[in-house]
């Protein structure tokens, strides 16, 4: 199996080197494993790509390469520069640092590539290590995906569900945050939503007088709806959510016929 990996955290980010031990283990002694992956941190910039400016590819050694762009940019760049002559059998997006669970699904650049990677024909997977009291002091903080990361995917990739229709399927899969041997197992959830928890903004004085604007987080342990993502994984359970780009809230489309 040849596979892509990326993240959003950038080519130096410890859960690169998590991600590159769970793609080894999958692409087999035959296979192959390519980084294309940000040379600077890029999170939070969702599925942006980078439409009125180049983007420089510098190879930083066998198979792997950095890009002064986003996550999605770096996918753009390996299916149709650096690997457009024998294209990725699937792409894996991490492991991020912190959850992508719930309303941050929408800002995150690990699925932003995810979800490249779907619009483009290949199957593609992010995953993500949320973070919380019992495993934020622990000397591998990405113990519960290095854990179980491999033995997830292999189960996603046996007996999960894989389309080719116009708007592919994409997969999220958040670890919960504990260490490894806490792990209770595998849920398939929905996407939650933490009410009261959107970002915000915090302003700033410089030394200089200017203003500037800190945009704000939440607290991540807040409960959410019996079953979702970020509900499971606060009870220990690893969360894998099937998703699509389509955006159309189809429950609604019926009720709009009154309007033509």
């Amino acid at each position: 199996m040849r596979i892509l990996i990326t993240n959003d955290d950038g080519i130096n980010a410890p859960g690169l080197s998590v991600l590159q031990e769970i793609a080894e283990e999958l692409a087999g002694p035959d296979g192959e494993v390519w980084t294309v992956a940000p040379a600077f941190e890029q999170s939070g910039v969702g599925h942006c790509i980078s439409f009125t400016r180049p983007m420089m590819v510098s190879k930083m050694g066998e198979r792997r390469y950095a890009a002064e762009g986003s996550p999605a940019d770096c996918v753009l760049a390996a299916l149709h520069d650096i690997m457009k002559d024998a294209r990725p059998d699937l792409v894996l997006s991490g492991v991020n640092r912190g959850n992508n669970s719930a309303e941050n699904a929408l800002y995150s650049g690990t699925l932003g590539a995810a979800m490249e990677a779907a619009l483009q024909g290949v199957r593609a997977v992010a995953l993500s290590q949320y973070y919380g009291p019992a495993n934020k002091d622990l000397d591998d903080q990405f113990e519960a995906a290095r854990g179980h990361g491999l033995a997830t995917m292999r189960a996603l990739l046996e007996r999960g569900v894989w389309t080719e229709d116009d708007y592919g399927i994409f997969y999220n899969i958040n670890f919960p945050p504990v260490p490894s041997a806490d792990v209770k197992g595998i849920k398939a959830a929905r996407q939650g939503f933490r009410r009261d928890m959107g970002f915000g903004v915090q302003p700033v004085s410089s030394p200089s007088g200017r203003q500037f604007l800190w945009v704000t987080g939440a607290p991540q342990q807040q409960p959410t709806s019996p079953g979702s993502d970020a509900d499971v994984n606060l009870q220990g359970y690893i969360s894998v959510t099937p998703m699509r780009a389509d955006l159309t809230a189809h429950d609604v489309m019926e009720a709009l016929t009154a309007i033509e």
